[in-house]
């Protein structure tokens, strides 16, 4: 009798999906962590162009085109003064399979990873389809995560544990002297540590720093991705970095999982890493105001809000009824306990839309709140 695998039987929909398929037509979507900017104009020309010259028919490496490693290369070096060298990097589709050829490359069965609760559920996900035993790790009170809490929790059975600042769903920026300490307890315990850096050029209050910077070993894994620093979403063009060895078991996830990643996305992203780059700053202060307009909004509703220093989420304690209420009145928000169970009793709401909606949106949730206070 033909059934399945119980990887699959061990994860399920999304509860970010979920909420979104229970709301009415119209509402007002604050669950979507997608910026509301276009891809920039010379990005979406490269690709047009690439097509338009049959340069996008065929495959490219498996790694990605050598030029858009490059790119990628130049881009962290310029960012965080890493030498890295192309082929140390991967080209994949989106963040996403970037997560999961690092975790299908590094966790047997049985072993642990440790993961922020509340934390991008992808996290998981991904260590049940590989295997693993995922082990939740809750936040402190500002919904950082806490390098001696991950000490804590590593065990004879842990593969990798999970950094991801700025973090979705919090927002929270994990401070320099944190990010140094994972650095360590990758080195120091021989585990590895996968630093989700998607979010990495949306702060607004400290400064973004990465563990590979501070690495002494190659027990540090990156995952990057076009879609937020560019407004790519769509484009689902993200990367890996590493050592060349595990690039290279990696790599052989990836070439059986995907080929290569989207030849035309991969010309846009190149186009975007070494084009004009204005478009990113004016998204963070956009962002930065929206923060702003969001916490402020909040606060006077009557939630208690750690203040986002990056990324562009929000996640305020509220009271029990409060996300149905609002879905009920044309809002989408998520309930914190789709991101972990240490994520009850709060929601994630996201601010990446325009001003307007925001405002309206919060005039709703304070009815909302009204309701079930």
């Amino acid at each position: 009798m033909s059934d399945f695998s119980a990887r699959v039987e061990a994860v399920s929909i999304s509860g970010i999906r979920e909420v979104f398929e229970a709301a009415g037509e119209g509402a007002i979507n604050l669950g979507l962590g997608q910026p509301d900017f276009s891809a920039p104009d010379h990005a979406r020309r490269a690709a047009v162009e690439a097509i338009r010259d049959g340069r996008a028919d065929a495959y490219t490496e498996n790694k990605g085109l050598s030029s858009l490693r490059e790119a990628i290369a130049a881009k962290h070096e310029r960012d965080q003064g890493i030498d890295l060298h192309p082929d140390d990097i991967i080209a994949t589709a989106g963040g996403s399979e970037a997560l999961h050829i690092a975790m299908e490359a590094h966790v047997d069965a049985g072993d642990e990873v440790i993961i922020p609760d509340p934390g991008f559920v992808s996290y998981d996900a991904l260590t049940k389809l590989a295997d693993g035993t995922p082990v939740p790790v809750p936040l402190r009170d500002d919904l950082t995560l806490d390098p001696a809490a991950v000490e804590e929790a590593i065990t004879d059975d842990t593969a990798a544990f999970v950094v991801n600042s700025p973090g979705n769903p919090t927002g929270a920026v994990s401070p320099p002297e944190d990010i140094e300490e994972f650095a360590r307890i990758a080195d120091e315990h021989d585990v590895l540590c996968i630093s989700d850096e998607v979010y990495e050029y949306t702060v607004f209050d400290g400064e973004f720093r990465s563990p590979a910077e501070f690495a002494e070993t190659d027990n540090v894994v990156v995952v990057n991705s076009a879609s937020k620093l560019y407004s790519m979403t769509g484009w689902r063009l993200g990367w890996v970095h590493a050592s060349s060895r595990r690039i290279e078991r990696m790599l052989r996830v990836h070439q059986y999982a995907q080929a290569c990643a989207s030849a035309p996305a991969q010309f846009a992203a190149e186009a975007a890493l070494t084009g004009p780059q204005e478009q990113v700053g004016e998204m963070t202060e956009s962002f930065r105001r929206r923060r702003d307009i969001v916490v402020e909004g909040l606060e006077d509703i009557g939630l208690t809000v750690p203040t986002p220093t990056g990324a562009f989420y929000a996640m305020p304690e509220v009271p029990e009824g409060f996300v149905d209420e609002c879905l009920e009145r044309g809002v989408i928000v998520v309930p914190g306990e789709a991101f972990g169970a240490h994520g009850e009793g709060y929601a994630r709401l996201s601010y990446a839309t325009d001003e307007e909606s925001l405002r309206e949106a919060l005039d709703i949730m304070g009815d909302a709140y009204d309701a079930v206070v």
